[in-house]
């Protein structure tokens, strides 16, 4: 739970700059005028291994969501699937938003949960799995945006076992018009 700790430090970060008076004039929450975005991404998963378990190594991560925009609110919800090079596969559905420094750059918290199994990699202790992290990207004028997003996985404690992970992986997506 960790990087948790990260996304709502990244939520209480977006809501002092808000606060803070006319340098927050910058500060923008939500992306109203964005369209629904495919988000390709590819990285790694469980970046830090927990030496003293046998099935947890870093693998290659690839996966793909679908954000919906801003539906409710400034909320915006998506649904994804990744895999891993050692035959995990993650399935899940959350909610973000976007936070936007200016015209060109945005970090999106996010939250998701859904289905997992390990494959052959890391044993994460159960197959339903929460995810928790922030993406921070340029948004380059076509709308379309480059990032980087670093989230954590762990079950939260539904079952006894519960090593959880860090992936890091670089973002492209690509708004549908």
């Amino acid at each position: 739970m960790r990087l948790a700790g990260t996304a709502i430090g990244a939520g209480l970060f977006a809501f002092a700059a808000l606060a803070a008076g006319p340098a927050a004039a910058q500060v923008r929450l939500g992306s109203p005028g964005d369209p629904p975005r495919l988000a390709l991404m590819g990285g790694a998963f469980d970046v830090k291994p927990d030496k003293s378990q046998a099935t947890s190594r870093t693998a290659a991560l690839i996966g793909g969501e679908y954000r919906f925009g801003d539906r409710l609110w400034f909320l915006a919800p998506f649904i994804g699937a990744s895999g891993t090079g050692a035959g995990a596969f993650y399935g899940y559905f959350g909610l973000g938003f976007d936070v936007n420094f200016g015209p060109r750059w945005v970090l999106a918290p996010n939250a998701a949960a859904g289905y997992f199994t390990r494959g052959g990699g890391t044993d994460l202790g159960s197959w339903w799995e929460f995810r928790t992290g922030a993406e921070l990207d340029y948004r380059f004028p076509d709308l379309s945006r480059l990032g980087i997003a670093v989230h954590h996985t762990s079950n939260a404690g539904l079952t006894r076992r519960n090593p959880g992970e860090e992936s890091v992986m670089l973002v492209y997506t690509v708004p549908i018009r």
